[in-house]
């Protein structure tokens, strides 16, 4: 691996982020069609490992992860459902990590906004 230095570090605020925008697949979708915004700041080396900064509006739909992924939300309200129907209701401040294999439902209440680091396996 190469060496690195103070440069390569990426700071949200100072780097310019890879932006995107798409609607849900109206195939996952459960209520809505929500926009998604995403502000992608860091891909590794081996496209395992991403950091940045993703929204969405109100809406809900079927989530399968296959990756693990940490997240800090910033600000909004959504609930994360399991396959079995429980629930967890997340707001500004929560920090967590879904783990791969996860399957449920992203419900988004109010316009969410999260950090996102994700480990690909």
């Amino acid at each position: 691996m190469a060496s690195r230095n103070i440069d390569d570090l990426i700071f949200f605020d100072r780097h310019a982020a890879e932006f995107s925008e798409v609607k849900t697949d109206i195939e996952k979708c459960l209520r809505g069609q929500p926009l998604q915004k995403t502000w992608h700041h860091f891909t590794s080396d081996d496209e395992k490992f991403f950091a940045g900064i993703w929204e969405a509006q109100p809406g809900c739909w079927k989530i399968s992860y296959t990756e693990n992924e940490f997240c800090q939300i910033l600000e909004g309200r959504s609930v994360l459902r399991d396959a079995a129907g429980n629930e967890c209701p997340l707001k500004a401040g929560d920090n967590f990590t879904i783990p791969a294999g996860f399957v449920g439902e992203w419900d988004v209440l109010e316009t969410t906004r999260k950090i996102y680091v994700i480990y690909q396996p």
